[in-house]
């Protein structure tokens, strides 16, 4: 199928018009950061925020006429203002007055409905090991008797399909999307709408749009748990799922040296002013083992973790030594925790994913919605 291209979708656009003046909003400049990509189409539309709410109608239109483009996969258009310090973008005006208020628009569909608990996996810098841990700690959870699903948030790099051995791309029935499933587990990744050597050149509104509609627009069922996948860091994306997605709670995963459990401390720092429960702390790559000798080395450090979550008075979840199965099951396509779930590492994994489940059925994780804390 030959994929869309940018003129198709600027034409297609140019048929959606801005309620207020009549006129189509390519001709008014509202469209920006246009990207496409094997069939994937993203955009902006810039407005004033003040019309947000009433131009949401304008934004779905154009969804919908880049949608019935031959070749589009998939869509993610999101309301933006300029930046700030700029002059906002003033309502275009044309002919009379706008006549009477327009209703509402329907309320969107709410995010994940079906999903019992959502738990967020996060560190503050790459590298990690984060998605190794993600991977197998669903995995562990499943092999408990829940059911369970996994959202790679890392837009800009997915690596579920990989690590789960999942190819093709995801069905859709309308303009909800199924999620892939392997190992029991279902499972949402841009990785599946693109291809594995495509860059993502995408800007903040456009990546925080994509994650809510693998959210809302995905056909995920019922599930007990989703964990999410967590991009590195703590910019728009984490903060735009702390903010609007129910989360259960927190998990930080990072390496014992000083320099990680730094920017471990920022993410946990970030879900605590979002007010997200943090389940505790991971040491991942805790101690390695020599394969011939069987000698035990400290190659990043041994116990920080251990004493930052005693510090900032969080639980210690466990810890996960640097073992090359480890590596060569997850790039095979084979987590540890199902190729070999005998192993002293399967079980550690498993250990960990039973004190998470405890604190999910303890309750204790209740919260407010979130909301952010300006100081």
């Amino acid at each position: 199928m030959a994929s869309v291209s940018d003129r198709q979708v600027i034409k297609a656009l140019k048929k959606v018009k801005e309620p207020t003046s009549g006129k189509n909003i390519v001709g008014l400049g509202m469209i920006d950061g246009l990207v496409v990509r094997d069939g994937n189409v993203g955009f902006s539309i810039e407005v004033d925020p003040q019309r947000g709410t009433e131009l949401e109608p304008m934004r779905k239109a154009a969804e919908e006429a880049v949608r019935a483009l031959k070749g589009v996969v998939s869509v993610t258009a999101v309301l933006t203002a300029e930046s700030s310090g700029a002059s906002p973008r003033p309502s275009p005006q044309a002919g009379p007055p706008p006549g009477p208020p327009q209703p509402a628009p329907e309320p969107r569909k709410a995010i994940a409905p079906g999903i019992k608990s959502i738990i967020a996996i996060a560190s503050g810098k790459g590298g990690v090991g984060k998605s190794t841990t993600t991977v197998n700690l669903a995995l562990a959870l499943a092999a408990g008797g829940a059911s369970v699903g996994i959202l790679d948030a890392d837009v800009f790099g997915p690596s579920m399909p990989r690590m789960l051995g999942i190819t093709g791309q995801p069905t859709t029935r309308g303009n909800i999307l199924t999620p892939m499933e392997n190992y029991g587990l279902k499972v949402m990744s841009m990785g599946f709408l693109v291809d594995e050597d495509t860059p993502m050149i995408w800007r903040g509104p456009m990546v925080m749009g994509a994650l809510e509609q693998m959210l809302r627009d995905v056909e995920w069922g019922e599930l007990d748990i989703m964990l999410i996948d967590m991009p590195p860091g703590t910019g728009d994306a984490q903060l735009t799922i702390a903010q609007k997605v129910p989360l259960a709670g927190a998990v930080i995963v990072s390496t014992p040296q000083d320099i990680a459990l730094l920017d471990a401390r920022r993410g946990l720092n970030m879900f605590r002013k979002v007010e997200v429960p943090v389940f505790g702390i991971i040491e991942n790559m805790s101690t390695f083992f020599c394969p011939n000798c069987g000698h035990e080395s400290h190659i990043f450090s041994h116990g920080g973790a251990r004493l930052e979550a005693e510090r900032l008075g969080i639980d210690f979840l466990g810890e996960i030594p640097l073992v090359i199965e480890i590596r060569e099951t997850s790039d095979s396509g084979r987590p540890i925790v199902v190729s070999n779930s005998a192993s002293p590492h399967a079980k550690a994994y498993m250990a960990i994913a039973e004190k998470i489940s405890a604190k999910l059925a303890s309750g204790s994780h209740a919260r407010a919605a979130p909301k952010i804390v300006i100081q």
